[in-house]
């Protein structure tokens, strides 16, 4: 018989529907029932495209005896990381204070109350490699709750106030808002970088497409040619090797090696999108066709494998297919020639690296063994022949892989992760002059707007035609800076309008008065042993730093001041976090540049569709200018945006017309792109 989470929608959730175990979602039904049966609670926490969650279940949680042990000692509560994040945030950092660590599949012993007295991540089924066996890891905790319940509780309680201290925002007066806090972050990064392959750190190794952000908009802002230099050797390593799908298309979780070729093959929506908006950037940035080669196939994948019929994005796709990680993804020397024939098929594998022995349990992860540029010379080719020919042998293998069983998808939308790929498509759509992005994206935002609000309240998730659970600080931010994003595409100001509505309610729902900054859950929020706040910027950029982002922006915008002196605020509350742990606040360096920079005001005034207009809007795009805003107002709509760049701002002799300013003060109007683009660099 399946469990209770057989009603649920997570795809993560249901996959355990059937366990033995006797399954519960977070919620107050199963605490009431420990209190009743006067046992803890285990709380195990995954998602759908991690690959050790998959491990333990199947070792553990289909395992008769083991589920029987589960049910008899606790009350066991199932929760899916992606829909809730501030669960999995709380417990997570307690997990990290027992053993220094964490990871997913998370497993928290605790105690009715929802206080953690015990946590790890994997636990195999029975004693190895030095890790206890689950069962006896059951049974141990269970007794200490029984027998020595002062000491379960003790330990409980210590832990609850270490995790509201770290959560609690502190200010530091002596970690200045000042470019010099920016030229020391860089530094520090710089001290990181892999010289030789590119990233920061060593293996395992992640994008972390915020820190190149970053170092990206230091090099516009102090023109260093070993920045831009690292940040190259970082996008053509991770361009060309396995964490790239070459053949699909977008980007794998990370890279188990330093040299970015054998990745973990999930794939996650927002790496996607926080990748998409790093490379159409450097593309800005550069000219560099490759970066562009990859925005397009990465957007390309999304809008055909992870965007669903009503315009929402999906969220994940698994490692795993028919039961073996990353099968779905290589190749064989054989299997590329079947396809291809063998002239076609001899020069992809010699692009590729594929080989009869293979680098990945005897197939071959596709990566560019070779420049194309010298393999275009040994094979007497143009560089535009062999991109051309290589192009079209991608088309086919990936028709071909279609025909195989593919990874499991989770198709649940998040509304956090679709504001960050809305924003993707968007800026795509904007950079690259193509209006089937900005199709992509208009969709995506009317099917927010409608479908994943009820009662006014945006709401977190949605599949199956239900909407459900109350919407984070994350999930307001960041569709708020996708909606900004669209109103700089199409220039339509409804998107505008929104964002401001929008910013509105999230201050209301999540700015504390007290503690003078924002909480990651809303005053309307169930009450959890601990208020979280994550300030860091992880794999995604912290609710706090997005929200900082975009109220300063709007704060432009708008001329608002309240936005402002929180956005200041929430930037004084990661002081600290920026000067000591740069790499963890990738996102909110960004927010700091922006605000220590004269952000220039773009405001285009002119018939939304008509070709002046929109030639001037494409001149915004053509630079790489991060800091900026751009505000579009259209005579013929009645409704015009309320904003001191639009106001009294009318078109020149009948022409659309751009002014640029800074502190609202404009340069004279221009009518032409030419004449824009100057005043954009000068």
């Amino acid at each position: 018989m399946p469990n209770r989470l057989i009603h649920e929608t997570s795809p993560y959730l249901l996959q355990h529907a059937d366990n033995p175990v006797d399954w519960h979602p977070w919620g107050e039904e199963a605490f009431g029932i420990a209190r009743d049966r006067d046992v803890p609670i285990l709380l195990s926490v995954g998602y759908s495209a991690c690959h050790w969650c998959h491990v333990m279940e199947r070792e553990s949680f289909e395992n008769d005896e083991i589920a029987a042990l589960m049910n008899d000692l606790y009350v066991c509560i199932k929760v899916d990381r992606e829909e809730r994040p501030d669960v999995d945030s709380i417990y997570m950092s307690a997990v990290q204070q027992m053993t220094g660590s964490g990871g997913w599949p998370m497993t928290v012993m605790l105690t009715p109350a929802g206080e953690p007295f015990y946590g790890g991540t994997y636990f195999p089924p029975a004693d190895r490699a030095g890790m206890p066996g689950f069962p006896r890891v059951l049974q141990a905790m269970s007794d200490v709750y029984r027998d020595n319940r002062n000491e379960a509780q003790e330990i409980a309680t210590q832990l609850v106030e270490r995790i509201r201290a770290i959560v609690a925002p502190v200010e530091d007066d002596e970690a200045p808002l000042a470019l010099e806090a920016l030229d020391d972050a860089a530094n520090a990064i710089d001290d990181q970088i892999d010289n030789v392959h590119g990233g920061v750190g060593a293996a395992p190794k992640f994008p972390q497409p915020m820190i190149w952000e970053f170092m990206l908009r230091h090099h516009a802002r102090t023109g260093g040619a070993d920045v831009m230099n690292a940040i190259e050797l970082t996008l053509d390593g991770m361009a060309r090797g396995g964490i790239y799908d070459q053949v699909g298309g977008g980007f794998h979780r990370y890279s188990t090696d330093p040299t970015w070729l054998v990745p973990h093959f999930e794939k996650m929506l927002y790496d996607n999108a926080l990748l998409v908006k790093l490379y159409l950037h450097a593309y800005q940035a550069t000219g560099q066709r490759e970066h562009r080669r990859i925005v397009e196939e990465t957007l390309d994948y999304v809008g055909r494998e992870m965007t669903s019929p009503q315009g929402g994005f999906y969220s994940a796709q698994d490692a795993d297919s028919e039961g073996v990680e990353g099968k779905y993804f290589v190749w064989s020397p054989g299997e590329i020639v079947d396809v291809l024939g063998e002239d076609r098929g001899g020069l992809v594998n010699r692009l590729y690296g594929v080989t009869v022995e293979g680098n990945f349990e005897g197939k071959t992860i596709l990566h560019e063994a070779v420049s194309r540029d010298a393999l275009a010379d040994e094979l007497g080719l143009s560089r535009e022949r062999l991109d051309a020919d290589v192009a079209d042998s991608k088309r086919k293998l990936l028709k071909a892989r279609q025909q195989h069983v593919p990874p499991l998808r989770d198709d649940k939308v998040l509304t956090e992760w679709n504001g960050l790929m809305l924003r993707a498509f968007a800026e795509a759509g904007a950079v690259l002059a193509s209006p089937e992005y900005v199709d992509i994206a208009r969709k995506n935002a009317s099917f927010l707007l409608g479908a994943v609000r009820k009662n006014g309240r945006l709401l977190r998730t949605y599949k199956n035609d239900e909407a459900k659970l109350l919407g984070y600080l994350a999930d307001y931010a960041s569709l708020i800076d996708g909606l900004i994003a669209l109103h700089e595409a199409d220039l339509d100001p409804l998107w505008l309008t929104e964002a401001i509505a929008l910013a509105d309610e999230m201050v209301a729902l999540f700015w504390d008065e007290d503690s003078g900054q924002f909480y990651d859950t809303g005053a309307d929020h169930e009450r959890l042993v601990v208020k979280p706040r994550d300030a860091t910027d992880n794999a995604l950029p912290s609710g706090v730093s997005m929200a900082t982002d975009v109220l300063l922006r709007l704060a432009v915008v708008t001329d608002n001041r309240d936005y402002e002196i929180k956005a200041v605020a929430s930037l004084r509350s990661a002081a600290y976090l920026m000067s000591h742990h740069p790499t963890a606040v990738g996102h909110w360096l960004c927010v700091l540049d922006f605000h220590l920079s004269r952000p220039k005001e773009i405001a285009i005034v002119g018939h939304r569709k008509a070709d002046d207009t929109r030639k001037l809007a494409q001149a915004v795009f053509e630079v790489y200018l991060p800091n900026r805003v751009l505000v579009s107002a259209d005579p013929d709509v009645a409704e015009r945006l309320e904003s001191p760049l639009t106001s009294d701002r009318p078109m020149v002799d009948g022409k659309a017309a751009a002014y640029v300013c800074e502190k609202y003060v404009c340069q004279l109007p221009v009518t032409d792109s030419r004449s824009l683009a100057q005043q954009l660099v000068g």
